[in-house]
């Protein structure tokens, strides 16, 4: 086994460690969530957290890791037999992002189970990291279902698994930690709420801090065993540390005047729910037994809130994570100091002295120094695009003008792709899944993840004479059995395609259509799709931003976005065409659905309208289904928008037919033949 890099030599990141240590100190925290950008040692931290976490005794033979003082009584390995124990070092379990439902939960021998009426079970990943910790990389990426199951059983502490009446509970406590790098898109509000703590990091801008970044890391990468014996020391005063703090946490008190900000601070940033106030009282708990007191000050509530709300407070997806400190810091001073005794207070605190932050180690910048950084995308321009609107090379040339502010956005109806595919698990069309209604049977190619019992029995019955069937019992062989087909939803590729040129480009009508933009980006964030956002204007097209899971960078790309110059309408659709060849490369089951936001005007260049027709007709011939938001506007109407949408073999919208609440109706399936129907 390699040798992990230490705790104690990571540079920087304060607010990384102190949540990892927290959540070592009382996993009741509930995990943290590790947001930012690629190569900042999100992944490091993490692994090196599990080498200080305190050995564990463990009941010997025990798959579930049981605790010889009090042993699970509904252990499946059990009953225990007293006495019998052995100790080992706590597991870090990483969960892979492909992993299945079995993989993660354990998994039943349902072939055994129905003949044989015994639970022959293989336990999952929940199982391995049970007193451990559970490390999900990328977790935005983890299938919907997965985290749910994942957050779930460290909400209750146990997992089920039930197949067809069959059932196995084990005990599954765990440290949870989830990465992540919000440009690939983000999770949703009701997941992010289920970690206990966040915390974003980035890479110091400070020249020296990543000198020593530099140099600690060759240094380990050169001979990993001694640059963590130079570091020894280090490490095993934080693993005391911890073993300390766990041990005077029952005795620290919690009192009036703490719960009192805590419920205040909650109730000024408008967080919904209780679950941010029981995590801020676990979490303030948690700091003063890391600063070894036995009281709650108002600075462990002000660090609580720091970490316990920035990602509960966000209103839509939009919305950045963060918290007003000023405003953190004038709840605090009007609802502390009304204690009913007065708590002897350690001058150190919890950022100093031997009750403070984790140790500091040679290069470690100042506390903070990252807060003024930009959020992922912020400040970003769509290609060819200065901050200013001005045209840079390969720009659109004379006539353009500053990006328009987007109208306020609506909810849409739903537009989905025709047929039944086969994609990533989604909200959008209808596609075969692990999950979903039970459409058939077939017999299951590999291993049995989903029984289909009716047909299973229909299959054995005809053959239990010949099988020597005596009893009452059913004579199952692996032949009958028949795995369950369901149906359910799936995600696509939304591909916008927008026309930013001068017919475009009155303030007013463009706010409307990027408002009409944003109200599909956050319709697609809300079904899980992947999005891109191709521009045209002046002599070209541009890729805004490549498909990506990441729907506020296309809102902010969208923002930018200024409009003028001619109308390129063909090599909008054929630099479209491109980014869906390209795509279906990289991920040829997930569907896309191509939405042409236009007038329908074509012009500069030799024969326009021609160029246009046939380019629109090759997403016909593909049968990709597209559909045209018609955004021409006047009291004389060329209806071009529809006749582009009959060459794309698709459908025509309005802006106002867009709008849900319109007497259009709710759910309208994109017009085209999928090359991936049933």
């Amino acid at each position: 086994m390699s040798t992990p890099f230490p705790f104690t030599a990571v540079v920087g990141q304060d607010d990384l460690r102190l949540a990892l240590l927290l959540n070592a100190v009382s996993p009741a925290v509930g995990g943290v969530l590790v947001r930012g950008e690629k190569g900042t040692a999100k992944s490091t931290a993490v692994r090196a957290l599990s080498a200080l976490m305190p050995a564990l005794d463990v009941v010997t033979g025990c798959r579930f890791s049981c605790d010889p003082g009090s042993p699970d009584p509904a252990c499946p390995d059990g009953p225990h037999e007293p006495g019998a124990f052995e100790t080992r070092p706590a597991r870090m379990v990483e969960l892979p992002v492909g992993a299945s439902e079995d993989r993660l939960v354990g998994a039943l021998d349902i072939e055994r189970a129905l003949a044989e009426g015994v639970k022959a079970f293989e336990p999952g990943l929940l199982a391995d990291a049970h007193r451990g910790i559970l490390y999900v990389d990328e977790v935005n990426l983890l299938h919907d279902h997965l985290v749910d199951l994942l957050l779930d059983a460290a909400a209750m502490g146990a997992s089920y698994v039930e197949r067809e009446g069959v059932s196995v509970r084990h005990a599954a406590r765990f440290l949870l930690v989830g990465t992540m790098n919000p440009e690939e898109g983000e999770l949703r509000p009701q997941l992010l709420d289920r970690f206990g703590l966040t915390v974003e990091v980035a890479a110091s801008r400070e020249p020296d801090q990543r000198v020593e970044v530099v140099r600690r890391r060759l240094a380990y990468d050169d001979d990993p065993d001694a640059f963590a014996a130079r570091w020894a020391d280090e490490e095993g005063a934080v693993r005391r540390r911890i073993v300390a703090a766990r041990e005077l946490l029952p005795s620290v008190r919690l009192g009036d005047g703490a719960l009192r900000q805590i419920a205040a601070t909650c109730a000024a940033f408008e967080v919904d729910g209780m679950r941010a106030d029981i995590v801020m009282a676990r979490t303030a708990v948690a700091l003063a037994a890391w600063a070894g007191r036995t009281d709650v000050l108002a600075e462990d509530v002000r660090q609580a809130a720091l970490l316990a709300l920035p990602h509960r407070r966000r209103r839509n997806p939009f919305d950045a994570p963060g918290l007003d400190e000023d405003k953190l810091d004038e709840t605090l001073e009007q609802f502390g100091g009304q204690d009913d005794e007065d708590p002897d207070p350690n001058p150190d605190g919890p950022g100093g002295g031997d009750g403070g932050e984790p140790p500091r180690s040679d290069g470690d910048g100042p506390r903070g120094e990252d807060d003024a950084r930009s959020e992922p995308g912020e400040g970003a321009e769509g290609p060819g695009n200065a901050a200013d609107g001005t045209p840079q090379e390969g720009g659109s040339g004379a006539g353009e003008r500053s990006a328009a502010p987007a109208a306020e956005p609506f909810r849409t109806k739903v537009l989905s792709v025709p047929g039944i595919g086969e994609g990533a698990a989604g909200r959008r069309s209808r596609a075969r899944t692990e999950h979903g209604r039970t459409t058939g049977a077939r017999r299951p190619r590999g291993t049995l993840t989903k029984l289909h019992l009716a047909a299973t029995v229909t299959a054995a019955a005809p053959h239990q004479r010949e099988r020597g069937r005596t009893g009452r019992g059913l004579v199952v062989r692996r032949d009958d059995l028949r795995q369950a087909t369901r149906e359910g939803r799936e995600g696509n590729l939304v591909l916008f395609v927008v026309d930013a040129s001068g017919s475009m480009a009155a303030r007013q009508r463009m706010g409307a259509v990027k408002g009409a933009v944003l109200s599909l980006l956050l319709d697609a964030y809300q079904r899980r799709d992947k999005v891109g956002l191709v521009t045209f204007r002046g002599t070209s097209a541009d890729v805004a931003l490549p498909p990506t899971s990441s729907v506020d960078a296309a809102a902010v790309r969208l923002e930018s976005l200024p409009t003028g110059g001619r109308t390129p309408l063909a090599a909008g659709l054929l630099r479209a065409h491109d980014v869906l060849r390209v795509e279906r490369l990289r991920d040829p089951a997930r569907r896309a659905l191509v939405v042409v936001v236009t007038d329908g005007r074509a012009t500069g260049g030799p024969e326009p309208v021609a160029l246009a027709g046939r380019a629109a007709r090759l997403f016909a011939a593909e049968g990709i289904a597209s559909v045209v938001v018609d955004c021409e506007s006047g009291p004389v109407r060329l209806g071009l928008a529809g006749r582009l949408a009959g060459e794309l073999g698709g459908t025509a919208v309005t802006l106002e037919e867009l709008r849900a609440d319109s007497i259009a109706g709710l759910v309208r399936d994109v017009q085209g033949t999928s090359r991936r129907t049933a």
